[in-house]
């Protein structure tokens, strides 16, 4: 059973910055890429960022030019580098690949 697993969340400050991480115990399917999604209180989960096997990447409109994704292969971990961070970037990220979910990690932004 694969493992997905968030880290990283926590209390931002507007305009400030935070790396989430998702750590997957291993990349059983090959042609899987790994997505960002977040869910604020009282709205759908959305989609955030997107890198694929191959390395493409892409955003929300809502991020673009604020966040980043990255991958490290070695350390089977996908970053999502926020900055620039907003109110309405407030959520619950959870990190998917293939069909494994992780359970969350909450960022908060407030000053």
């Amino acid at each position: 059973q694969v493992q997905v697993v968030e880290s990283g969340g926590g209390l931002v400050q507007p305009g400030g910055s935070l790396r989430l991480s998702c750590t997957i115990s291993e990349f059983t399917y090959d042609n899987s890429g790994v997505t960002w999604h977040r869910q604020a209180p009282g709205k759908e989960r959305e989609f955030v960022a997107v890198i694929t096997s191959g390395g493409a990447k892409a955003y929300s409109d809502s991020v673009k030019g604020r966040f980043a994704i990255s991958k490290d292969i070695a350390k089977r971990t996908i970053y999502l580098q926020m900055d620039n961070v907003k109110p309405e970037d407030a959520a619950v990220y959870y990190c998917q690949y293939f069909n494994f979910w992780g359970q969350g990690t909450q960022v908060t932004v407030s000053s």
